[in-house]
């Protein structure tokens, strides 16, 4: 895990993981080191995790492919990405009645706080949290 101080007070995180469900697992557990201190800490690794678990589930990515998440810490407000091989959306909405997914982040982050860039050749996923 590769945790950088990029100016005073930010810190950022890049690794990149087999896109495995299991993999979702390691994500959080990088952003919670990153994150230790941070108010927002809880917040941001849900709406991590669920980018994360789209990629994993959603982007051609799952066919034995990488994702990249980023992260950066900042006073007041966290970043991150993911990004993965993007193509045609591999599947569909959750079927037990909950919320997943973007309408997870879109109820933290809010509506104007994260979105999707790119598509068949590569998908950035991204969300801020915080001022």
């Amino acid at each position: 895990m590769t945790i950088t101080a990029a100016t005073a007070g930010t810190r950022q995180y890049v690794g990149t993981f087999p896109a495995d469900p299991a993999q979702v697992r390691q994500a959080r557990a990088a952003l919670a080191a990153l994150l230790h201190d941070c108010p927002l800490a809880s917040n941001t690794i849900l709406v991590a995790s669920e980018l994360v678990t789209n990629s994993v589930r959603h982007s051609a990515s799952r066919d034995g492919g990488k994702f990249t998440l980023r992260a950066e810490v900042r006073a007041g407000f966290v970043r991150i990405e993911v990004e993965d091989a993007g193509g045609p959306w591999g599947g569909g909405p959750g079927d037990d009645g909950r919320p997943h997914g973007f309408d997870v982040v879109d109820a933290i982050a809010g509506p104007l706080n994260w979105g999707v860039d790119g598509d068949t050749g590569g998908r950035t996923a991204w969300a801020r949290l915080g001022g």
